[in-house]
């Protein structure tokens, strides 16, 4: 069983599978709590254990005084709650109500989190003879007795099971998950490694927790990185909490779950990073309650859809050096509908946009549609200022199954080493690239090798890259769909079924039309008041 990043562990798999039996006819959305659950309680309870060996060891400690797990970041767990104690009941028909009243007591014994496990293991329609044996299972999980190695461990199998489970759910299951690799390219090309991180719809987690494991990549300090979020469902609030608590992640995600744009949780923060992927062309989001809210700087969204106060809501949360990357649908890129295009006009005049990136369909398991990467800057490099970097890389990833695709290591190495470069002084760029060289094509698409002047390079690779002057997105209306600019003649089709657009723009119209008749009846009646009937009322 290895522990390494990039291996399997071997035994995720087969955890599945067994879980996966015990759920029968439960809804995946219910059971991945069960799951998950008990994952979280293996974790806390063995690195509650390994303490306690060592203060066991020591004559001069006490293994059962609760202040030395505090002074050491670790949750204290009740004798009850502790793994050996419940999988000592593992075969007992009454193993749900053992494990319930463990996480009652360890919420008892840890006010942060407090509401935050699930606690309804006992209930009649749950197997108990499946439980028993998911709880056997989990605990053949060994740690090796080394915190680190135990964080790995366990939250890769919870990384792990909340992919599973935003499969076997669909559509529903991807709102709390982003495909990993997705979110492994959003922090390669920020590279969060000190400041404030903060994701606005933050789901259970994942920009964090890839946040937290690119600082430890790089040998940084994991403390230097203060995480902030926030996140509107109740039931993936707590499974964010549970995450982050299972690789040790310090945090403020609120007290509860809210909304964003109606119970804004971190008003006077300016992070130095936002990573988001906030809901596609959500409608109801509150709008008409909004209308003079200080975050529609650059203009009022439209109220059948949320992407541009999602935008506004993070250029208002960055700090002046700040740096924002977040996944939209490709539509944001160049819709005019609802004032859209005035805003995005206005985020490009501000200079505001740093980079565009054009992604392959079928990443996400909520839509098999393109979607795109935008990067925002409060404050760009100065030799970037005016210029924005568009990457087109439909092209890239590959098939993981007949629906699913992925993108790869090297995928996500040339997008970000591209972007990385782009911001560089030429200096530095000629060395980032040279150091990257060989996964990148030069101009006349041929690989490149150890003779290539990178020192000239101009980031112009048709059909992949193009480093574009603010004067010549002006000339295309603001349009910031990357086919525009790195040569290939942009599709008219924007990704979205026919079906889907045309039902959308058929509403569209219709509440158009019924706002024309209204706004039409209001004059008419204003007329009537000053006396002047129209010729039908005669």
């Amino acid at each position: 069983m290895s522990n390494n990043n990039h291996t399997p562990l071997g035994f995720e798999t087969k955890l599945w599978a067994a879980a996966d039996q015990m759920r029968g006819h439960m809804d995946p959305a219910e059971y991945k709590h069960v799951v998950l659950g008990l994952i979280f309680l293996k974790y806390i309870s063995d690195t509650f254990q390994n303490i306690y060996d060592e203060l066991e060891a020591d004559e001069w400690a006490d293994p059962e005084d609760q202040d030395e797990y505090l002074s050491r970041r670790a949750f204290w767990v009740p004798k009850a709650a502790r793994w050996g104690a419940i999988q000592a009941q593992a075969k007992q028909a009454n193993i749900g109500t053992v494990i319930d009243d463990a996480m009652l007591a360890i919420e008892a014994n840890n006010p942060s989190l407090k509401g935050v496990l699930p606690t309804n293991y006992g209930r009649p329609d749950l197997n108990k003879q499946r439980l028993g044996q998911v709880v056997d299972l989990i605990g053949s999980i060994g740690l090796g007795g080394q915190d680190d190695e135990g964080h790995d461990i366990l939250g890769r199998v919870f990384e792990y099971f909340l992919g599973e489970f935003a499969a076997a759910e669909g559509k529903r299951g991807g709102q709390f998950y982003t495909p990993q690799p997705v979110v492994k390219l959003l922090v390669a090309m920020l590279e969060p490694t000190t400041g404030r991180v903060y994701d606005p719809c933050c789901g259970s987690g994942g920009m964090f927790v890839q946040s937290a494991e690119f600082v430890r990549a790089h040998g940084g300090n994991q403390r230097a990185v203060s995480i902030y979020g926030q996140e509107s469902n109740p039931t993936t609030w707590k499974l964010c909490k549970m995450n982050l608590a299972i690789r040790g992640i310090s945090h403020d995600i609120g007290g509860q779950n809210a909304d964003s744009f109606l119970n804004d949780l971190h008003k006077d923060l300016k992070a130095d990073y936002i990573l988001a992927n906030p809901p596609f062309n959500m409608k109801a989001w509150g709008a008409e309650q909004l209308e003079s809210d200080v975050r529609w700087q650059y203009g009022l969204p439209p109220k059948r859809n949320a992407n541009y106060g999602w935008i506004q809501h993070m250029v208002h949360h960055l700090s002046p050096g700040g740096r924002a990357g977040f996944v939209l649908a490709n539509g944001s890129m160049s819709t005019q509908t609802g004032g859209e295009g005035d805003i995005r006009e206005a985020l490009v005049k501000a200079d505001l946009v740093e980079c565009m990136v054009a992604l392959p369909g079928q990443l996400f398991y909520t839509t098999q549609i393109p979607v795109c990467l935008w990067f925002l800057s409060r404050q760009k490099p100065s030799h970037r200022r005016g210029q924005i970097l568009f990457i087109d890389a439909r092209q890239m990833g590959e098939m993981v199954d007949r629906t699913l695709r992925t993108l790869t290591d090297d995928d996500i190495n040339k997008i970000a080493t591209i972007y990385r470069a782009w911001r560089q002084p030429a200096p530095q760029a000629e060395t980032i690239l040279r150091e990257k060289g060989p996964v990148y094509y030069t101009s006349d698409q041929e690989p490149a090798d150890e003779e290539t002047d990178w020192g000239a390079f101009d980031y112009a690779i048709p059909g992949f890259t193009a480093s574009t002057e603010l004067k010549e997105v002006a000339e295309h209306n603001y349009v910031l769909t990357p086919g525009r600019y790195v040569g290939i003649p942009e599709e008219e089709d924007d990704g979205e079924p026919f079906e889907e657009k045309m039902e959308r723009l058929v509403e569209e119209l219709r509440e158009q039309m019924a706002e024309g008749r209204r706004l039409e009846a209001e004059i008419e009646k204003n007329l009537e008041g000053l006396g002047y009937a129209s010729e039908k009322s005669n």
